[in-house]
């Protein structure tokens, strides 16, 4: 059976680290996402035809655009017989943190992907969206590709072989994002990290990982509470962040379980209960406001799909 001659997909917004998963562990946040329509094209490679909603200025060539990019490595790895023409429609304000770059590449090989003849699993889609988020952060991760085309809270191990694997989420659980009117590029938020870390560090944060895990696995509040903490990566970077510590702060005292970057900033999320969370979500925009930053702010179910077609024409 041929596939589709045209098709629309819709990938969510991803919350990445998860504070104590730098590069490997991530959520999806279904409020926000990228629609990416991809039509056959008589013509070899990939074209972006239009790009369209909270855009700012995005590259048109198709190897500068995380989009455009993830595509190409399909194509180039499958060789399809056709071209592909992208229209880009954009949900995720650049720069926010909340993984734009690869929500465009995964609604852009989600939908390539239904023009396939015989379309390839998530677990291939993800090599090919790797691609293309490697445009726009300088480096192959996959903390937001992951749960953007998977959903929920994803781990990944590797990445020449990547292995996923979907955590369970603890009963009444929900994520606080808060997401401030400012604007931090991916590459200048990796540039300011260090590449060596001190070994006392490096077994601190294993074991709050090594934690943070089992208390998902186990239903364990009190586990995940204590291990929710990132000590090498946040440190470094809550300087690009204005307020972030009196955010963070607020979150805490409201009963938040834990509180962190998202990805690589501005914005900031929480875990908290469904009792707590509506006040927590409040304490975390009035420290913001305090420092009068506009902010955005949602209470968010973590248990939400990843990409799906969400339109086709055979």
């Amino acid at each position: 059976m041929s596939g589709a001659r045209r098709a629309t997909a819709f990938a969510p917004a991803s919350v990445g680290n998860v504070a104590v998963g730098f590069d490997i562990l991530g959520f999806a946040v279904e409020t926000l996402g990228d629609r990416v329509s991809a039509s056959r094209a008589a013509a070899p490679g990939v074209a972006i035809k239009a790009i369209s909603g909270i855009a700012g200025e995005l590259p048109i060539i198709a190897a500068q655009n995380t989009a455009g990019r993830a595509v190409e490595a399909m194509i180039e790895a499958l060789s399809p017989g056709f071209g592909v023409e992208l229209r880009i429609e954009k949900g995720i304000p650049l720069g926010s943190g909340l993984g734009g770059s690869a929500a465009s590449a995964v609604a852009a090989v989600a939908a390539a992907n239904a023009l396939l003849d015989a379309p390839r699993e998530k677990i291939e889609l993800l090599k090919y969206a790797m691609q293309g988020e490697a445009v726009a952060s300088g480096s192959l991760h996959v903390d937001n590709i992951a749960p953007s085309l998977f959903g929920g809270l994803v781990l990944t191990v590797g990445i020449d072989h990547p292995r996923v694997k979907q955590i369970p989420i603890p009963t009444g659980m929900r994520a606080v994002v808060v997401h401030p009117h400012l604007y931090l590029a991916t590459k200048e938020a990796r540039a300011v990290l260090n590449r060596k870390v001190d070994l006392a560090d490096f077994v601190w944060q294993s074991a709050n990982l090594a934690g943070f895990i089992s208390g998902c696995y186990t239903n364990d509040l009190d586990m995940i509470r204590a291990s929710f903490e990132d000590v090498i990566i946040e440190p470094q970077r809550q300087s690009l962040i204005p307020a972030f510590a009196d955010v963070r702060g607020a979150a805490m005292a409201a009963n938040a379980l834990g509180c962190s970057i998202s990805g690589a900033g501005p914005t900031i999320f929480a875990w908290a209960l469904e009792s707590d969370a509506a006040r927590v979500r409040a304490a975390m925009r009035a420290a913001f406001a305090a420092k009068t930053i506009e902010t955005d702010a949602w209470v968010i179910d973590m248990t939400a799909p990843g990409a799906r077609v969400i339109d086709q024409a055979p």
